[in-house]
């Protein structure tokens, strides 16, 4: 017979006592089998949810006769097999026995191993699974990842027990749509267990997390760019307000040190840390306020600005979702200006006052163009915005004449020359 143009029975098919059945409902469970084939014979082994779509599914009698009893009864029927009002198509198998050899996979342990189906990476935080898989019990420790298979994580369990309630209760099932992008239809959750017992988690970010370690660092380049959106009264999205800004630096001809950041920046208020780090090919600055207000200003006053004249070093501000940075007090990359003096008994680290603009008392930030710095002319590379001596001492490099900012002292902004770079 035939339902929906499929027959349901291949007659040229050699008998067997594994019947395949196909066009089942989607995760059909063993006892729904079971309670179709049994009026036909004694079922010995069943294995439910095969095929790419998971709606296939053997069944293997004790004998032979009972499995050709089931195929030839529906075969010719007018009323075709059924489970949950779907018609289900019969054929014989061409295995004469069901082999349910466990993978790795199968073997239960305390992590899982998840695959989300439906979905890119950035649509499913690590939150939203914490958030779903710890209904279970305790999370210890979530790391996720990307794999030919799509968007995966592991979920570390206190036990086996816990991990094994998890996954009979998650395994097929979809998270909860208000958890999701809007744009995100379905999100089903593949669950197998894994063979790591203990994940190693080097740091949190929005890739990885280990719920018993709160003194673990943070990496802070992971954590940025995965902020929530805030939706304002308009509907429209606006940025969370953040007393540390993501500075991100444009057309870097020139080399932008910590002083040469903390010089510019301080004209708004104290800065109290400055990390520097590389990402995706650009140079880009966490630099962190006491409060919102101070980031908030300096923000609105220097996005799109440039560090020195003829557009070299622009910059790009935004909130970052931190709001205290765990950088080193010392060193190259990162400076932490609350720490009084440098462990070497050297220079204390002051605030300098902000750097005066030429001849007017118009804010300097106001210029669209460069934000007033010395000029690199005349150098080989840029010298720093903030010399490395005391800037309010009387002389500064080689070269240059004093600076008193208190004598409204003036220079002329000269163009970068051709060819200097750093």
């Amino acid at each position: 017979m035939s339902t929906s143009g499929q027959p349901q029975f291949r007659y040229t098919q050699t008998p067997s006592k594994v019947l395949h059945l196909r066009n089942l409902p989607w995760e059909c469970i063993e006892e729904e089998l079971i309670e179709l084939c049994k009026p036909f014979g004694q079922i010995v082994n069943t294995k439910c949810n095969v095929g790419s779509n998971r709606n296939q599914a053997f069944v293997e009698f004790a004998d032979l006769n009972q499995a050709i009893n089931m195929a030839t009864y529906y075969a010719s029927s007018s009323e075709p097999a059924q489970i949950r009002g779907k018609a289900v198509y019969i054929q014989y198998s061409n295995r004469h026995e069901i082999v349910n050899n466990k993978g790795p996979g199968d073997v239960p342990g305390n992590v899982l191993l998840v695959t989300i189906e439906g979905v890119e990476a950035s649509d499913v935080s690590i939150d939203v699974i914490h958030l779903v898989f710890s209904a279970y019990g305790f999370v210890h420790k979530i790391a996720t990842f990307e794999k030919a298979a799509g968007f995966q994580a592991l979920i570390q369990f206190t036990d086996v027990e816990t991990a094994v309630t998890a996954r009979e209760a998650l395994d097929g099932r979809c998270i909860p749509r208000y958890l999701l992008p809007e744009h995100v239809n379905d999100c089903h959750l593949r669950i197998a267990f894994s063979a790591h017992t203990d994940l190693n988690i080097k740091f949190q970010s929005n890739r990885s997390r280990d719920y018993t370690n709160p003194y673990l660092p943070v990496n802070s380049t992971a954590m940025e760019g995965y902020i929530q959106p805030v939706v304002g009264l308009d509907g429209k999205i606006k940025e969370a307000e953040s007393n540390v800004l993501l500075a991100s630096i444009e057309n870097m001809q020139y080399a932008v040190t910590l002083d040469i950041l903390h010089t510019v920046f301080s004209a708004f208020g104290m800065v109290q840390k400055i990390a520097i780090f590389e990402k995706n090919g650009g140079t880009q600055a966490f630099i962190q306020y006491p409060d919102v207000a101070t980031a908030t200003s300096a923000k609105n006053t220097l996005e799109g600005h440039c560090i020195y004249d003829g557009g070299y070093c622009k910059l790009h501000l935004s909130y970052s979702r931190h709001t205290d940075l765990n950088v080193k007090a010392f060193s190259d990359k990162s400076r932490d200006y609350t720490v009084p003096a440098e462990p070497s008994g050297s220079r204390p680290m002051q605030q300098p006052p902000p750097l005066p603009h030429p001849g007017t008392a118009t804010p300097a930030w106001q210029n669209t163009h460069f934000i007033p710095t010395h000029s690199p002319a005349g150098y080989g590379t840029a010298p720093p915005a903030m010399p490395s001596q005391n800037p309010w001492g009387p002389t500064l490099q080689a070269g240059r004449p004093p600076f008193h900012p208190t004598q409204g002292t003036s220079y002329t902004h000269v163009p970068a020359p051709p060819g200097e770079t750093r």
